[in-house]
């Protein structure tokens, strides 16, 4: 595991855009609900972490993860020598094209060990992501997806389904939050999204749209703040960014009214979380 750890702390040490994140702590983290959009790899690499309600669903060091796109996720990170330290890897869901997705079975996670194959792919896949454009990103997601497959876990693929309604509408608000930031001074320049150009862009009515939102059970206004806080827990996690900064590039212009919803939603203040990653 070691190669597959300096791998990655050399690439972030490089300031690029990557196709995986990695999120670290030196003390334990408890964070509540945490959002789950897309189909997820989860390598935990040192450290242990245990999902659910109740730790239920248990990952230790050199175990990984798959999740499905469940809505929520009690998550516990936790220390073991003095560090945690995850891969993580979103899919799309045109990943999964021409594969043979299982409907019928549906499994929500799938948990294994990072065997010996499976940690000299996702090395290389860390590695080649430094220099491989943005447009080859899924071709190797497929083949890790493929991969995966080969060595057992083949109830993956039964954790992916056309997006709803409240997915597209996720990614569309995504978007626009991600136009607005900017390199001089994070200044809005993208109009905001209206219901009318929501409909046109997914080719839908208004009514057609309040209908099948109503039928997944979520709001609209949902929807946005799960895209604001969710950025907010990955910047938080991921860099070191002052939380006024990413207060602003989440959206928010008050840093108390940013600290108020990311407690509700999450159950400890932004201020707790950066705790975890820093020492004394």
């Amino acid at each position: 595991m070691k190669n597959l750890i300096s791998a990655l702390k050399e690439a972030l040490n490089e300031k690029q855009p990557l196709p995986y994140s990695v999120y670290s702590s030196i003390k334990e983290q408890k964070i509540l609900n945490v959002p789950v959009v897309k189909p997820m790899l989860i390598a935990v690499l040192s450290g242990n972490k245990a999902l659910g309600r109740d730790g239920e669903i248990s990952c230790t060091t050199g175990n990984f993860i798959f999740l499905s796109n469940n809505a929520a996720i009690d998550m516990r990170n936790i220390p073991q020598d003095n560090e945690y330290l995850a891969l993580l890897i979103e899919f799309e869901y045109q990943d999964f094209e021409g594969l043979e997705v299982n409907r019928v079975n549906k499994h929500n996670y799938c948990v294994g060990d990072i065997t010996l194959t499976l940690e000299k792919c996702l090395q290389q896949f860390v590695e080649w992501s430094r220099w491989a454009p943005e447009t080859l990103w899924p071709i190797r997601r497929k083949e890790l997806i493929q991969l995966m497959c080969y060595l057992g876990h083949k109830d993956i693929l039964s954790m992916v389904a056309s997006p709803q309604i409240g997915h597209k509408l996720h990614a569309l608000f995504t978007e626009q939050l991600t136009e607005r930031q900017t390199e001089t001074g994070n200044k809005n320049h993208s109009e905001e999204l209206t219901m009318e150009s929501m409909c046109k862009q997914l080719a839908m009515s208004e009514s057609t749209m309040r209908r099948k939102l109503k039928s997944e059970g979520v709001k609209l206004q949902d929807i946005k703040d799960q895209v604001k806080l969710g950025l907010g827990l990955h910047l938080l996690q991921s860099t070191l960014y002052p939380i006024s900064y990413v207060a602003q590039k989440c959206g928010y212009h008050s840093q108390s009214r940013f600290t108020s919803r990311f407690k509700a939603r999450f159950g400890l203040t932004p201020s707790a979380l950066r705790k975890t990653r820093l020492a004394d």
